[in-house]
């Protein structure tokens, strides 16, 4: 890494637990913030192939037209907040959530006027009849879903730009566990099914989204940052919008070019078996993050250094397990053999993206 030196070394242990330190418990929330969609697959991958094609079908066109919208808008707060409680204007934290959550409130009425119509448009996209309709189902259950999750992203970001990882994880720790028991209850304990997996997503986000509200509303660590409800934060939605439509579509671009692809292959030949192979896939290599590069060069070294390290790591655990990944999701033999033939290429994919994401990450810190 071009250092000499004990000195040097020690450098870079302390820049490494520095970095772990910040993005640690942020990677664990992304990853188990994720595992919720991933364990309604599961449970559904065990009702049917059918099932498993239609909500997978469902999921990435909700992820395509709204969860990745809300998740750009959101992602505005990290600049609009971050730069506020660096530059001590704590109470304007409080007011800029307040701001989001107006504007992702209101963006989640096209939303769901939307999913409602989830089986006629992937209908007119000539998708096979009997996957769209499981789709369509699905897509209507998880209407709930959408609010919650758009106030989601605000709090994240609200505790996040404070350094407040702690209260996230434990909050989606708990969430992802009740959601565990919700899911299993209304998919199999009430027979709901389809309907009940999607319905447990709404669920398990208002469970998260009280969670964080109580400790927002009573932490002594909110109480500079948040102030309560004000009029401000219905005022200058504009301010808001022209930083969230940006950053929206950042995100948008890079979430659409793979959820695509589940879209694409409800067109070939065998539609339940291929629609079931490539979301298993998207969800199985589902990357921990590659952390953001610091200004120092150290610091960007780091970075690179463990880019590739968990590119590596998450390599080798992919083609390890390669047979025994698909029968997590569904008990379908077929399934479970397409699966395990395309995780090398999967392995590769997932090493290049990590080196991407950091590459991504030193593109807006360059080093001297």
């Amino acid at each position: 890494m071009g250092l000499d030196g004990d000195q040097k070394w020690e450098e870079v242990i302390r820049e490494i637990k520095k970095q772990m330190g910040l993005a640690g418990p942020l990677v664990l929330v992304s990853f188990l913030q994720y595992s919720l969609q991933l364990i309604s697959i599961m449970f559904i991958g065990h009702l049917g192939e059918l099932q498993l094609s239609g909500a997978s079908m469902a999921l990435s066109f909700a992820g395509v037209t709204g969860f990745s919208l809300l998740l750009g808008m959101g992602s505005a707060l990290e600049t609009l907040c971050g730069q506020s409680f660096g530059g001590k204007q704590y109470e304007m934290l409080g007011i800029h959530m307040q701001r989001a959550m107006v504007v992702l409130s209101l963006i989640c009425i096209p939303i769901a006027l939307l999913w409602a119509s989830i089986e006629q448009i992937l209908t007119f996209l000539k998708q096979d009849p009997l996957i769209s309709e499981q789709a369509g189902i699905y897509g209507k259950w998880l209407i709930p879903s959408i609010i919650p999750y758009g106030l989601l992203q605000c709090q994240l970001r609200f505790l996040q730009t404070q350094h407040l990882t702690s209260p996230l994880l434990i909050s989606t720790a708990a969430s992802s566990f009740i959601h565990l028991l919700v899911c299993w209850v209304l998919v199999f304990g009430f027979g709901f099914g389809i309907k009940g997996a999607a319905f447990s997503t709404a669920i398990t986000y208002w469970v998260n989204v009280i969670i964080l509200g109580l400790y927002i509303k009573f932490s002594p660590h909110c109480q500079k940052t948040w102030t309560g409800f004000s009029i401000h934060g219905i005022n200058n939605l504009l301010t808001f919008l022209a930083l969230a439509v940006p950053s929206s579509l950042m995100v948008c671009l890079e979430f659409w070019s793979y959820e695509f692809l589940v879209l694409m292959s409800g067109l070939l030949p065998n539609p339940e078996l291929e629609t079931s192979m490539l979301s298993i896939s998207t969800r199985v290599s589902n990357e921990l993050g590659a952390g953001k590069a610091m200004a120092a060069k150290l610091a960007v070294k780091v970075v690179v250094f463990l880019g590739l390290i968990e590119g590596i790591a998450l390599g080798v655990l992919l083609i390890s397990l390669r047979n025994k990944w698909g029968f997590v999701y569904t008990n379908e033999p077929q399934v479970v053999r397409y699966l395990s033939s395309i995780m090398p290429i999967l392995a590769i994919s997932n090493f290049m993206d990590a080196i991407q994401g950091v590459l991504s990450g030193t593109h807006t810190h360059p080093c001297p």
